[in-house]
């Protein structure tokens, strides 16, 4: 019988690990998901202020990863995971490295909003900004659902991700060629359109890392991803 109460106590222990695994991905999602708003608010309102705490949160989203690995390796050295619970840690270990590289991306939108000058902006170069910030919206939304899926599975909502991935592609590849007809047309500053182009690649970027995790989440559920196209 002791040996029974033992073996329970160590199951609910593991259980409880990979519990706090799943939760570890939502907290860091919402971390993350917090900066890339951040950092298109300051873009877009051309907050220097607000583009320096998402710069000095940056270390946080680091730490938060170091903290997930350490847990990571916790796990698989007291437990020896096999089946549907190796595929939760797999999934896990590879969210968390998507989600720091998220918080990369934010932090790079906010560096650059240091160069961006629109202060007396030509209206054509307002559009454009308007166009990203539309961009960022679609995505802070994708990103939201793909992190949303380690709390709660829903396999609509993670095809829905992947098909805004294939989505914003097309917007992206869109816009760069609205950006450069525009160069070549209009008196723009190439600086700050050139800025613009680069926070939009970090956007398409980031649309990546949701679909990555999307997929991740398919893997722990169904031990396979999905098929991209």
């Amino acid at each position: 019988m002791m040996h029974d109460g033992a073996e329970g106590h160590t199951f609910k222990r593991f259980d409880g690990q990979l519990s706090n695994l799943h939760l570890m991905v939502v907290e860091m999602g919402q971390a993350v998901h917090q900066q890339v708003q951040d950092a298109l608010t300051a873009v877009r309102t051309q907050d220097i202020q607000l583009a320096q705490k998402v710069l000095g949160r940056h270390q946080d989203i680091d730490r938060m990863e170091v903290r997930a690995d350490a847990e990571i390796v916790e796990v698989i050295a007291q437990n020896a995971p096999l089946a549907s619970d190796l595929r939760l840690v797999v999934a896990v270990s590879k969210s968390v490295g998507d989600l720091q590289k998220v918080g990369e991306e934010a932090a790079r939108m906010a560096m650059l909003l240091e160069e961006i000058q629109l202060e007396s902006a030509p209206p054509l170069m307002e559009t454009l900004l308007a166009e990203v910030d539309r961009m960022g919206g679609s995505v802070l939304s994708h990103l939201d659902t793909a992190v949303g899926l380690f709390g709660q599975w829903d396999e609509e909502k993670a095809l829905h991700v992947i098909a805004g991935h294939r989505q914003m592609d097309g917007d992206f590849q869109t816009e760069l060629h609205r950006v450069m007809t525009c160069l070549l047309e209009e008196s723009l500053d190439l600086k700050a359109a050139v800025r613009l182009v680069l926070v939009a690649k970090s956007l398409d970027r980031i649309i990546h890392h949701a679909l990555n995790l999307a997929e991740y989440a398919m893997f722990e559920v169904y031990g396979g991803v999905a098929v991209r196209s």
